[in-house]
């Protein structure tokens, strides 16, 4: 797909056209207790532009804030799409942010309207309420608890139903002139999203992504990954990331693929078996998930199918980066052995039998763990992007992968590297600024090009990211210290979820190790190993042992220099209440070394 193959049209005008082509073509599908429910594109746009009418009738200007806080369901893209078509601007909150953190958004991106997907989601509104006076109403989506607020609370409710039939209402009077006329003031240079930043380094800043953005980021989306209109998806990454953006509303609309929602967050792996999506969309923790998970089930099987895995694994690993055009007569009839006998029962365990493209992105993932998955036969492709890039701007391709890397920069993309190898891009997909902060606009954005932050390395077209500018260390001894590679090569086991290196200015690597509970748990059932708890885990002398081995296993892959030399094992794990990790379970490192500053200086002593 080139660029010029797009319409250039704003994404809600999009859905217009979607809904003007093929109105009976199934958009998206939400599964409800049990059963998938249809809403076809004429239903999409008929179910938005009520909510937006809705909206309207509320109060909610052309540009005025909307917010949401839900986990992804119709109703996020409905209140999206809806905003967009009448001018005004989604922003989107972690449903698993703690009130404080809901409060700083809701109050910094000047929000008027906010949907909340239940009780849970509105009392964290509710008990920041006297910071946010420019917070007007909230639509509650499930209605279960909305009666036992006091009247005075009850007036600011309204439910989402309701906003949809006081839209159905104005429609019904005014036909479709409201909605036709803000479409034809809407244009490109308008701000559509807005999306936070996930405050690893501070506070999050709100990153303005005009319909520009969306549509000039598209094209390099398609092209890449090879998708179509009959391209299937299951959205389960929270809807506020970019990167579940892109592929939950950017590209569908574009292109007229479907979306398929399930019943919640929890449900996934049982979603990804009966949806079997042709595309899938995985951040690093959920493939290092899936692949504990395969592990567990290795562990629990019998001597005979332990013994075949190994030897499919052995017979296929030397074609994970080898396009399969290329493969031998014998290679072929290697892995197709080998598929029928495993392969084919592990993906299906997956969910993935289906998928034409996998990927993972948003943060390093171990190389490892992308091998292991080609070597299954998922065809797993890295790619990379920012929220301030709207979204994927390189990748592979899948007949081009060299693991390790993330592949070319993608259609429409601009690229150079800068002082320190900084990463540079230009190009329609930059983003527009941070809402309220024009001094980080100025640090981020000169002269057109995007200063992404990413140490990289470029390798026959192919990007290698070595790490954040910020976190790269120097040791005692005045070595650069990538920690990135280090904690990748680590979190490569599956006995070990989180490494968060030690180095700067120390006389070697020292690094606070998380155990995957679930995987050492299992492991410790099969060795006789009785635990109660994770610190019960954790503190079991066998366990050490196990991860010393798995540590042992990683330095022998990292250069001298780079080599962990002492660990602490943590006794809890980390967590977004305690300010260790963002949402999306980006450590934090200023708050671990402060929280753990005992247990670091504990390794460093003779």
């Amino acid at each position: 797909m080139t660029d010029a193959a797009l319409p250039s049209l704003t994404l809600p005008q999009m859905l217009r056209e979607q809904a003007r082509l093929q109105p009976q073509r199934i958009a998206i599908r939400q599964k409800d207790f049990g059963i998938w429910h249809p809403l076809d594109w004429a239903g999409y746009l008929r179910r938005a532009s009520r909510f937006g009418l809705g909206l309207h009738a509320m109060g909610l200007a052309p540009g005025g804030h909307l917010g949401v806080i839900s986990e992804n369901r119709v109703e996020w893209l409905l209140a999206q799409m809806g905003a967009g078509l009448i001018g005004a601007v989604t922003v989107g909150v972690y449903p698993t942010s703690p009130s404080n953190e809901v409060a700083y958004v809701v109050g910094h991106a000047d929000i008027e309207v906010i949907v909340c997907e239940d009780q849970e989601q509105t009392d964290k509104v509710l008990d920041a309420i006297g910071q946010l006076p420019r917070l007007r109403k909230i639509v509650v989506i499930e209605t279960k608890g909305l009666a036992s607020y006091p009247p005075e609370v009850r007036a600011l409710i309204a439910t989402f139903a309701e906003v949809e039939q006081a839209g159905a209402e104005v429609h019904a009077r005014e036909g479709d002139a409201l909605i036709d006329a803000a479409l034809a003031r809407q244009t490109l240079a308008d701000i559509g999203l807005m999306i936070y930043t996930s405050g690893s380094t501070g506070k999050p800043k709100g990153a303005m992504i005009s319909y520009r953005n969306i549509r000039g980021v598209v094209p390099g989306i398609v092209e890449r990954l090879a998708l179509d209109g009959d391209t299937t998806h299951l959205s389960y990454l929270p809807l506020c990331h970019v990167a579940e953006q892109m592929l939950t509303a950017f590209v569908p609309v574009y292109l007229g693929s479907q979306v398929n929602f399930g019943e919640s967050i929890r449900t996934v792996q049982e979603d990804l078996r009966e949806v079997a999506p042709t595309m899938f969309l995985g951040v690093p923790r959920i493939w290092e998930k899936l692949h504990a998970g395969i592990s567990i089930k290795m562990q629990e099987a019998g001597r005979l199918q332990r013994a075949l895995f190994r030897r499919a694994l052995a017979a296929c690993a030397p074609l994970a980066e080898k396009p399969r055009s290329a493969w031998t007569l014998a290679e072929r009839g290697r892995f197709a052995l080998a598929y029928w006998t495993v392969l084919r029962a592990l993906q299906n365990f997956i969910g993935l039998r289906r998928a034409r493209v996998a990927l993972t992105g948003a943060a390093p993932i171990p190389a490892d763990v992308v091998r292991f998955f080609r070597t299954l036969g998922v065809p797993l492709v890295e790619v990379y992007g920012l929220t301030e890039s709207t979204g994927m701007i390189a990748g592979h391709r899948s007949d081009a992968v060299r693991i390790g890397t993330v592949g070319p920069p993608t259609l429409g993309t601009k690229h150079r590297i800068g002082e320190a190898g900084e990463l540079l891009v230009r190009g329609e997909m930059v983003f527009e600024g941070y809402y309220r902060n024009p001094e980080a606009t100025e640090s981020s954005v000169r002269d057109g090009w995007l200063y992404t932050g990413d140490v990289v390395r470029e390798e026959d077209g192919q990007l290698r990211i070595v790490d954040r500018l910020k976190d790269i260390m120097i040791t005692a001894g005045g070595k650069n210290l990538t920690p990135s590679e280090i904690e990748n090569t680590m979190k490569g086991s599956p006995f070990i979820r989180e490494c968060i290196v030690v180095a700067d200015g120390r006389k070697f690597v020292g690094a606070l190790l998380q155990i995957d509970y679930e995987t050492v748990g299992k492991w410790a059932e099969a060795e006789r190993i009785p635990f109660t708890h994770f610190r019960s885990l954790v503190e079991e002398p066998r366990v050490r042992a196990l991860i010393e081995s798995e540590v042992s296993r990683g330095n022998d892959r990292l250069a001298q220099v780079s080599q962990i030399r002492r660990f602490h094992l943590l006794t809890k794990e980390l967590d977004h209440d305690d300010g260790e990790v963002t949402a999306t379970m980006k450590v934090r490192r200023s708050s671990i070394y402060k929280a753990y500053a005992e247990e670091i200086e504990a390794l460093y002593r003779a």
